[in-house]
């Protein structure tokens, strides 16, 4: 996939306007990473593969989430966080710890006039939803078996988890089978075919 191929998938599937606002995002992410560590400079050429529709794929493999909050666990540098607030109407809560990068999603949620965005600088661990999450994401946070115990008290049986988890997903949904059980489906990724996206359903203690 070419940076203009990229760029075609968000337009064709989400319009010319969210395409604009998802351009805005990336100029302000590329600002941003000059002043702190949010995606490498390698990767800036390649914003919309590696970054934008990286993170925009999530959308469709969670179409069956219910109504509710879209939580990114680790939302760092708002991928997928972000792209998820820009690319749907869909109350987003991003969760970081890091106050340099809840400054900056803030600000960046702000400058983009996201008013579906809330952002909580937190542990998810310490962060309680006053209803359970529909969806869950996380880029690059934690293995899967501590991924899904930091996190599950935001859920319930509907919540629906999208977890781009690279070359090692089924090895991690294999360690994840030890302590918990529900539907796990790993789904390749369209930016990167040797990556997989675990998509897990009813997800509870063994």
């Amino acid at each position: 996939m070419t940076e203009e191929e990229a760029r075609e998938w968000v337009r064709e599937r989400y319009g010319v306007s969210r395409e604009t606002l998802l351009a805005r995002f990336a100029d302000i992410l590329s600002e941003e990473s000059a002043r702190q560590n949010l995606i490498s400079a390698s990767s800036i050429d390649d914003m919309w593969v590696r970054h934008l529709v990286d993170s925009a794929q999530l959308l469709p493999l969670a179409a069956g989430a219910g109504e509710g909050d879209w939580i990114d666990v680790g939302a760092g540098a708002g991928l997928p966080g972000l792209v998820v607030a820009v690319l749907s109407d869909r109350p987003t809560v991003l969760v970081e710890p890091r106050s340099k990068r809840v400054e900056f999603l803030r600000n960046a949620a702000d400058a983009l006039g996201l008013r579906n965005v809330t952002v909580i600088g937190s542990k998810i661990e310490a962060y309680k939803p006053a209803m359970p999450a529909a969806a869950i994401s996380a880029r690059a946070v934690a293995a899967l078996p501590g991924l899904l115990q930091s996190a599950i008290h935001c859920t319930d049986s509907s919540t629906v988890w999208v977890l781009p988890k690279g070359r090692n997903a089924e090895s991690e949904v294999e360690a994840a089978r030890h302590a918990w059980q529900g539907v796990f489906h790993v789904e390749p990724s369209i930016t990167s075919p040797d990556s997989g996206i675990v998509i897990a359903r009813k997800v509870r203690r063994k």
